[in-house]
């Protein structure tokens, strides 16, 4: 069970580190969706490459 809660922790960490910046440079909406998807899309694979790796 910690072994799964631990890179949760990391993850929200990170989130928490990189979204005030992440707002604030991305004041138009299409502009931030666009880097949204980007980030969705990154997260998604590398949370696929772990579950195949695992």
């Amino acid at each position: 069970m910690a072994d799964q809660i631990i890179p949760f922790v990391y993850m929200l960490g990170i989130l928490l580190l990189v979204l005030p910046a992440f707002l604030q440079s991305n004041s138009k909406l299409k502009q931030f969706l666009t880097n949204l998807s980007i980030w969705i899309v990154i997260i998604l694979i590398i949370l696929t490459i772990i579950y195949f790796f695992n």
